[in-house]
């Protein structure tokens, strides 16, 4: 096989990338992870959360189609900009980590002027899905570059770069409710710190497939922080943001299907922790991936409240 069909150790096997695109496409798709949709869901699902409970607060019969529609547009595009981002930001680390070395940067299936123009492209898109939101939203919006440009570096500084990528990925917690309202208040804020909780948890698990290579290479993450304590310390986090949900369909004055679906993500995050082996990186990558399911239930419990109470 020519090195640039050469699959992805890390990619689903027979995924669509390696099966059905374009030769010249696929270093490029691989860079921003089309191989592995589950990254765009969970980017997604913050931003669908605050669009659905916005409903429930407006007495609105479902989340706005449209803010809906370009939230899916923008996190297909934002998690590949960041994925490019942060893989050309790592590529020396990434070489050196089995899991990672075989991506489209290190093993030299595309050059870094390359990944660099195609980040460009897939940021001009998320901007544009920017631009055709109201403009507080687009404030809201722009106030994440920060944190996404300092995500990748957090590795190299701290224990805990999940907590970063919690900040990151929650954000769309705020905008679905600033793109409805106009402005702020307690139920995205607290909806905010829920998903913050949330991605810190999963992405744990997910770490614990590297932690081995992390230690090797000298970066941090909460993986090898908790170590033996995952479980204990996960099933705070887990409780945390599951509370912290509940508390923002209370402010938005939400009815019992919100909270039905706030409590079906609670016994989801309770299976993983039941089943959570930390020495068995299949199995972390499996929980890891059943998260779209969790954010799949909240979202789910406030449509159904939004469109049962009118």
């Amino acid at each position: 096989m020519s090195q640039i069909n050469a699959p992805v150790a890390d990619a689903p096997p027979a995924n669509w990338v390696d099966r059905r695109a374009p030769a010249a496409w696929r270093p490029y798709l691989r860079l921003a992870r089309a191989d592995r949709p589950i990254g765009a869901w969970l980017l997604f699902w913050p931003c669908a959360w605050s669009s659905a409970l916005a409903a429930v607060a407006s007495g609105a019969p479902w989340p706005n189609p449209w803010h809906l529609a370009l939230f899916a547009i923008g996190s297909v595009a934002m998690r590949g900009a960041g994925c490019a981002y942060n893989d050309l930001v790592d590529r020396d680390i990434d070489a050196q980590v089995a899991r990672t070395r075989s991506r489209p940067l290190p093993s030299g299936q595309i050059t870094p002027k390359a990944a660099a123009v195609f980040l460009g492209v897939l940021l001009l898109v998320g901007l544009a899905v920017l631009l055709a939101l109201p403009p507080f939203a687009i404030l809201v919006g722009f106030c994440s570059v920060l944190p996404v440009a300092l995500y990748p570096f957090m590795k190299r500084v701290t224990w805990w770069p999940q907590a970063m990528l919690g900040v990151c990925f929650g954000w769309g917690a705020l905008m679905g409710w600033s793109a409805t309202f106009q402005s702020l208040a307690a139920a995205p804020l607290l909806l905010h710190a829920a998903a913050f909780l949330w991605i810190i948890g999963y992405d744990t698990i997910y770490a614990h497939q590297d932690k081995e290579d992390d230690a090797l290479v000298g970066v941090g993450s909460t993986a090898l922080l908790f170590g033996a304590r995952t479980r204990p310390i996960l099933t705070g986090f887990y409780a945390g943001a599951a509370a912290l949900l509940g508390l923002a369909a209370w402010a938005a004055g939400a009815g019992a299907l919100s909270f039905l679906g706030v409590l079906g993500f609670a016994a989801h995050c309770a299976w993983q922790i039941a089943r959570l082996d930390i020495e068995d990186p299949a199995l972390c990558l499996m929980l890891f991936k059943s998260n779209r399911e969790a954010g799949a239930l909240v979202f789910l419990g406030f449509c159904a409240d939004a469109l049962l109470r009118i």
